[in-house]
């Protein structure tokens, strides 16, 4: 499971660790069963728990049928109704959420995500932002500094979405790798936004 914590833990995770616990108590509630049928069965859920992870952590397609995928919920102060229905998410829950973040104005909100371990991510407009240091220095310029960096290549995989998303192409992303002096299998992770402004971190070898 990593060292993620325990709020955090995936559906099947979750599952596994419910199903352990369950049987872990069998020995202990029928003396006729011995420990060691409560061990085999726990062995087991705990190695099919570290190869679903293994697979999942090498592929995405693996990932998303297992975790899932975040979904965007509210863009530019909308809140995507149809999406909330889908998550079995009701308003009460959305605004305890953003509450939680100090946000009370749905209209502050530039973007939000409701991420595959159910927690939610925001990204606020740029007018609602907390006054920084950085952002009293920096004058937005354009539309597109407003828009939240997304990941664009995990693990030497580039995202279709991602550079959908940014309005950018194969082409573009080449043009990255080819400056950073760096081949996409060497590339552990890439985001940028609409911008153009990017974050490039090699593979350690």
């Amino acid at each position: 499971m990593g060292k993620r914590q325990l709020a955090e833990l995936q559906p099947s995770e979750f599952v596994v660790t419910i199903l352990i616990s369950n049987v872990a108590t069998l020995p202990l509630e029928d003396v006729n069963i011995p420990l060691i049928g409560g061990a085999i069965p726990i062995l087991l859920l705990v190695s099919f728990e570290v190869i679903v992870s293994f697979i999942t952590l090498k592929s995405q397609k693996a990932r998303k049928v297992v975790s899932g995928s975040p979904r965007v919920i509210i863009r530019d102060g909308v809140v995507d109704q149809q999406e909330m229905k889908n998550l079995r998410l009701s308003i009460d829950d959305l605004m305890a959420q953003l509450r939680s973040k100090d946000i009370f104005d749905i209209s502050d909100v530039a973007f939000a995500i409701i991420e595959t371990t159910g927690s939610l991510s925001v990204f606020q407009n740029f007018d609602a932002r907390t006054i920084t240091p950085k952002i009293m220095n920096i004058a937005q310029t354009s539309v597109n500094d407003n828009s939240p960096p997304v990941v664009v290549v995990t693990d030497g995989v580039v995202s279709p979405q991602s550079l959908q998303y940014l309005q950018k192409d194969v082409a573009w992303l080449k043009g990255i790798l080819d400056t950073s002096n760096v081949s996409l299998k060497d590339t552990f992770m890439l985001t940028a936004n609409r911008s153009g402004a990017y974050h490039l971190i090699r593979k350690e070898r």
